[in-house]
């Protein structure tokens, strides 16, 4: 049973009634929230964030702070109310805004809003795996930068997370790889309250999850009470987890939902405020004053002060620790300040291969590789792999040849396995550490099965590089299946994203290069198997436009042809057959929409002609390309197996069909006027 007033409450009692009394209050204030899973993990939260995190508020960015994930977002007054009583810069009155615009309290975690948030989460399971990512990346700096006799990363990521999270696949991809790597210092307690928003658990879940997590390789336990005020018992589960160095640990913590409300134990207390009767009740149960609402007595606030203080106390030792590290390892020093800051090493770009049209000719995917070879060896904290594709999409390359394991940390190599959505919720967890740039890679196809962390990657802001290859109806065979249609078309439809698809050699250089240069936005590089000719009016710099004429006519244009990929080597041809009958027709590379929006109208125009109707290819839906052209070849279907050039002359993709098309288009246009689709009035 809940405490009763009578006798004075144990601090860590009071501790957990207020911060259950709070997070009742915050979701109370603005009609809308999550209790239930707050007023169920108060214990853990108590437990964590008083005996066993280390951490600073005065600085949120610490470099060796323990990393904390709360998996089950919508649970985020809870965090919001640690963060406070921890002396993060989150106030009293930032509580009381929950959920309104532009608060810093916002309905589920976001890192950009709110300092002391590592990851954003809501999305169900993305949170325990960007977990995964927190401790690869741990683990792998500690291999890369610790000494035998000095320790300079040495730091847990802890989680708490819900039924929910763990009945998303993308928890079960990246919880396999986790025990797989042995991930000693990654600790999950997993909030088993047996309730969903449909009811009870038992209505879809019935598995047993501490069975399934030992069979992925993780140390597990079960604390059978956690909704007492007694927090020993989840003390000691939590500290023989970090004992266990071998094996990631899953703690099973039974709570009750809304433990002390009237509806306890019920999807009731789940996604609705309690009321403010039933509020006054669970106070008084508490033992705190029903009347007042915020409230935080001294004593709780005097005891998080010391925490506070014992924190700064911790990182200024860890300072001191570092300027030895320096004074023994300069070098090293300085890298991991640099890396940590998120600045890349000066010169980086200026080891980009080149490429002329006299070189032979490949698939943009194996220009990749010679580029990603150059940026492994000019940027160390690169590191990344393959969700089991890497002789397809050639991203093993010379620099990293050792794999990121157990065995050897300090590997820059990652075996994903087939778990497209657990890489991409890893990668996000990599970039959030900081100290290392994420690449990942799969066929673009497979784009649909990593969507929900990618969708994370934008919002959040981590500079994942997406390396998709793959691209397009040209890699053949395989078929319809593994061809995408709509994918390029999704991903540009993504605040925050860059799709790039080259065309050659050079504009894959100036993809990466381009990718690298916005330390704020992920990006897709959408890479062929068929082979690309290096064009003449190609450059890597020319990239940073989003599009630009990679080949003009000697009087004004009479149509203009923009492409993409592979696609602009068949504009250029179209466009000396055009020549060959008459017709002035500029070509334009364009491999990124999102980068060309940046430019201003001058340059806009400079590129697509007023009143110059504009054809575009691309061997994928036309999507989007209405903005820019007046007429499209696309695809409309999907696409079929055979192989990829004749796929290609079968679907249209030729210079006879672009010359043709082209000279309709200006047929149609002739007596008409032609909009300038670069203006817009707003």
């Amino acid at each position: 049973m809940p405490p009763s007033k009578k006798g004075k409450m144990h601090i860590d009692t009071k501790c957990i009634n207020t911060i259950r009394c709070l997070a009742a209050d915050t979701v109370q204030k603005a009609n809308s929230g999550h209790p239930g899973a707050p007023i169920g993990c108060a214990p853990m939260a108590q437990t964590l964030w008083s005996q066993v995190m280390n951490y600073n508020p005065a600085n949120p960015k610490w470099a060796n702070r323990d990393r904390f994930v709360l998996s089950n977002g919508h649970a985020c007054s809870l965090q919001y109310v640690m963060l406070h009583l921890a002396g993060y810069d989150l106030t009293m009155d930032d509580l009381q805004q929950f959920r309104q615009l532009d608060s810093r309290t916002p309905g589920h975690p976001e890192n950009h809003v709110t300092a002391g948030i590592e990851v954003a989460t809501g999305p169900l399971g993305q949170g325990i795996s960007n977990a995964v990512g927190l401790a690869i990346a741990e683990q792998h700096l500690a291999g890369v930068y610790n000494k035998p006799e000095m320790t300079v990363v040495d730091h847990f990521t802890y989680v708490i997370c819900g039924d929910g999270c763990l009945q998303e696949g993308v928890s079960g991809e990246a919880s396999s790889l986790a025990g797989h790597l042995k991930l000693g210092k990654l600790i999950v307690l997993y909030d088993d309250n047996q309730i969903t928003i449909d009811g009870a658990t038992e209505l879809s879940f019935g598995e047993d999850v501490i069975k399934r997590y030992e069979a992925y390789g993780w140390h597990t336990q079960t604390v059978a009470d956690g909704d007492t005020g007694d927090i020993s018992e989840l003390l000691a589960a939590v500290e023989a987890a970090k004992a266990v160095t071998d094996k990631p640990s899953m703690i099973k913590v039974n709570t009750t939902i809304g433990y002390g409300s009237l509806k306890q134990g019920t999807e009731k207390v789940h996604g609705s405020p309690l009321g403010a009767d039933d509020i006054k009740q669970l106070k008084e149960k508490f033992g705190m004053d029903p009347e007042k609402q915020f409230f935080v007595d001294d004593e709780v606030r005097e005891f998080y002060a010391g925490l506070k203080e014992a924190g700064a106390a911790k990182e200024a030792e860890w300072n001191a620790t570092f300027e030895k590290y320096a004074a023994a390892f300069p070098e090293l020093a300085a890298q991991f300040t640099r890396t940590a800051s998120g600045a890349l090493p000066d010169g980086w770009a200026d080891s980009l291969p080149t490429f002329t049209p006299e070189d032979k000719a490949e698939g943009t995917r194996k220009y990749s590789q010679k580029v990603l070879s150059s940026l492994v060896d000019s940027i160390p904290e690169l590191i990344g792999g393959s969700a089991d594709l890497t002789p397809s999409n050639n991203t093993k390359v010379k620099g990293n040849e050792v794999d990121y394991s157990p065995a050897t940390p300090e590997g820059r190599y990652i075996r994903f396995g087939v778990r497209e959505h657990g890489m991409a919720a890893i990668c996000n967890g990599l970039a959030a550490h900081g100290g290392v740039l994420p690449f990942c890679a799969t066929f673009l196809t497979f784009t649909g099965y990593a969507l929900g962390a990618m969708r994370l990657s934008a919002l959040s802001g981590w500079p994942v590089i997406y390396i998709y290859t793959h691209d397009s109806i040209g890699l053949g065979e395989d078929g319809p299946t593994h061809q995408p249609i709509e994918t390029l078309a999704h991903i540009r439809a993504l605040p925050n994203f860059h799709m790039f698809r080259p065309a050659d050699g050079n504009e894959t250089a100036g993809a990466y290069k381009a990718a690298l240069s916005h330390p704020s936005t992920p990006a897709v590089l959408a890479l062929s198997r068929q082979s690309c000719a290096n064009l003449p009016g190609s450059t890597a710099d020319s990239v940073a436009k989003g599009a630009y004429v990679i080949q003009d006519c000697e009087a004004d244009a009479n149509v203009i042809i923009v492409a993409s990929g592979s696609e602009v080597s068949t504009a250029i041809a179209g466009a000396d057959k055009l020549k060959a009958a008459g017709v002035n027709a500029r070509v334009v590379s364009f491999p990124c929409w999102e980068l060309f929006e940046e430019q201003d109208l001058a340059y806009k125009q400079s590129v697509f002609t007023p009143g110059t109707p504009v054809l575009s290819v691309e061997a994928a839906c036309t999507v989007g390309w209405q903005k820019y052209s007046h007429g499209q070849i696309g695809m409309s279907t999907f696409g079929k197996s055979a192989p990829g050039g004749q796929l290609m002359e079968h679907f249209g993709f030729t210079a006879d069909n672009v010359a043709d098309k082209a000279q309709k288009l200006v047929a149609f246009y002739k007596d008409k006027a032609c909009p300038a689709l670069t203006e817009q009035p707003f």
